[in-house]
């Protein structure tokens, strides 16, 4: 856990969480509509190594992103889904086989498919842009 007093603080928490990714793969980000869930995952990217800009994938579902230290990163957006049906459709069951890094945004919308291999991220904002984030 980490609090974030300020945005410029972000870069330290995204450290310190890919300090401790070891050999986890899928993480879900939980949080309220604009609490920072992108942005955190933006930060997460760069530390990684990630060197194309680091996008919300809202409209195409999934982003992937080459990383120096992990060989993909899957970036899934599930707020548009409505229903289970339309992440069977993207195949998100292979992109969960792989050995990539997986970040999930809206992870509520895929209960009945979520791996129990996965990590979950907290962010809850307390004000401003203080941020507490917990995994």
């Amino acid at each position: 856990m980490i609090e974030v007093k300020k945005l410029e603080d972000l870069n330290l928490a995204a450290k310190l969480f890919c300090e401790q990714i070891g050999d986890k793969r899928i993480f879900l980000f939980y949080g309220e509509m604009g609490v920072g869930k992108t942005t955190f995952i933006k930060e997460i990217c760069k530390e990684l190594g990630v060197k194309t800009e680091v996008t919300s994938p809202s409209f195409a579902i999934v982003n992937e992103y080459n990383s120096e230290k992990f060989e993909l990163i899957y970036h899934f957006d599930f707020y548009r889904i409505e229903n289970i049906q339309e992440i069977y459709d993207i195949g998100f069951e292979e992109y969960i086989e792989t050995d990539a890094l997986v970040f999930i945004e809206w992870p509520e919308k895929l209960e009945e498919l979520i791996p129990q291999n996965s990590n979950n991220v907290y962010i809850t904002e307390i004000e401003n842009f203080q941020r507490i984030i917990k995994w």
